[in-house]
């Protein structure tokens, strides 16, 4: 099945009431695992790249790989996604590798550290939407910083995150705000800020609303019914893998991640894309831990590899059924580049796409 933009996957699962994981990759392990879930639940893909993983793997080496998944996996549709890209250019040498779809978070200036102005962040992804449509690719923005209420702080994690303390009104996206941006950028996806930041220690304990903003969601579709949100920092970091991480030699402090009925209600108000990273971590390094205790003798990388990924298969499987994205991959066509930017020039974009 050919390669899928942003938009279109995204307007399928708003008119079947469904949400999708975003699984970040850095590996070969990684893809098999997503793609091995989704076909077995016949889900629909998102697989997405940090610059941290390009850097990582290098862009033929993730090339190459998104080329084979789609080989061994032919009847399911994968969007390629660059993930919090930090400037226009890095989001152009994404297009240039075949991404259809990147995310431009001007919502941080270029060094990923110190957060934009308001203005910053049009110009920025306006730009990129530009460039992203006139060929048919999607393109997600973000309104608001990343990071902790409780804290008033960002993670650091694979070259992104705030620094210092920040304001609830910088951690919060600004839902009259989030109206004019996205008539401005024309963005096909928003990130919004409520709280959620990435890494295992997103709160230090289950998060109420006080910490996880989940009015946010709310008020935004409310003021934009037909626009996709994307929740990132998303892992729920589920205890019984950080039991398993400890159990055998690890030293994680307990935490909490965003609960999956959390995420259930916010998928029942336009929240479409769903980023997970830390939770498919944790599922393969457990993997890989209880093998190192348990046969001290074994050096086969593969013996490793194996349970890792067969772990981190039944955690994106479960993900899949539980945003409902399950059943779906079958009951969509994707279309080409070619078309979607006719319907970006044509306006037709205006509205989902359906077909």
């Amino acid at each position: 099945m050919a390669r899928i933009t942003l938009r279109q996957l995204l307007d399928h699962a708003a008119e079947f009431g469904y949400g999708l994981p975003s699984f970040n990759v850095n590996n070969m392990e990684q893809i098999i695992a997503i793609m091995r879930a989704a076909a077995a639940v016949d889900s629909p893909v998102i697989l997405q790249v940090s610059r941290g993983a390009r850097s990582y793997a290098g862009d033929p080496m993730v090339r190459k790989m998104i080329e084979a998944a789609e080989e061994m996996f032919p009847n399911i549709p994968i969007c390629l996604h660059q993930d919090h890209g930090n400037s226009a250019e890095t989001c152009q040498s994404a297009l240039d590798q075949g991404y259809t779809s990147v995310m431009m978070d001007g919502s941080l200036e270029a060094d990923m550290k110190s957060p934009s102005s308001y203005e910053y962040n049009l110009d920025v992804t306006s730009a990129v939407g530009t460039s992203a449509h006139s060929i048919g690719a999607s393109v997600e923005g973000e309104l608001g910083v990343l990071g902790r209420l409780d804290t008033g702080t960002g993670e650091q994690e694979d070259g992104h995150g705030a620094t210092g303390v920040l304001s609830h009104d910088q951690l919060l996206t600004d839902p009259d705000q989030a109206v004019d941006f996205v008539s401005r950028t024309q963005v096909d996806a928003l990130a919004i800020a409520m709280g959620t930041s990435h890494g295992a220690y997103k709160f230090s304990r289950k998060p109420d609303r006080d910490v996880l903003a989940m009015s946010v969601v709310r008020a935004v579709h409310e003021r934009l019914p037909d626009l996709h949100l994307v929740m990132h920092g998303s892992s729920s970091v589920p205890q019984d893998l950080q039991d398993i991480f400890n159990e055998f030699g690890g030293q994680m402090p307990q935490t909490w991640g965003v609960p999956i009925e959390e995420i259930q209600e916010g998928i029942k108000y336009g929240v479409r894309k769903v980023n997970i990273d830390t939770d498919c971590r944790l599922a393969m390094a457990g993997a890989i831990r209880k093998v190192s205790v348990t046969k001290r003798d074994e050096f086969d990388p593969r013996k490793f590899m194996i349970p890792a990924m067969e772990s981190m298969t039944d955690l994106c499987r479960l993900r899949y059924e539980q945003f409902g994205s399950a059943g779906n991959a079958s009951r969509i066509s994707p279309l080409s580049l070619t078309d979607m930017a006719k319907r970006y020039s044509n306006g037709s974009l205006d509205q989902r796409v359906t077909s």
